[in-house]
């Protein structure tokens, strides 16, 4: 059974950065399209950022340029590098790991941004 355990959450003011990481059980880092989804208050998850098994990335508009997705397979950990924060990435976010039928999700780790 895979794990995904997302840390590195916190309060950080309007740029600052953070990096969160998500440690995955299961050697499934390697051959899974990793992502970060994140849910803020009254609305819907969304995606922020993913990449595949053969390195290809993809961001949310509103992300591009500040956040910055990567994994590390012998570590079997995805990063998202998050600078230049604005209130408006406040949200839960959520690690997803997604392989042939196979979705995984971790718990999600709070991010609060204040103004």
């Amino acid at each position: 059974q895979v794990q995904l355990v997302e840390s590195g959450g916190g309060l950080v003011q309007a740029g600052g950065s953070l990096r969160l990481s998500c440690a995955a059980s299961g050697s499934i880092v390697s051959i899974a399209t990793m992502g970060w989804y994140r849910q803020a208050p009254g609305k819907q998850r969304e995606l922020v950022a993913s990449t595949s098994s053969g390195g290809s990335t993809k961001y949310v508009d509103s992300v591009k340029g500040r956040f910055t997705i990567s994994r590390d397979n012998a570590k079997d950990t995805v990063y998202l590098q998050m600078n230049s924060l604005k209130p408006e990435d406040t949200a839960v976010y959520y690690c997803n790991a997604k392989w042939t039928v196979l979705d995984y999700w971790g718990k999600g780790t709070l991010v609060t941004v204040s103004s």
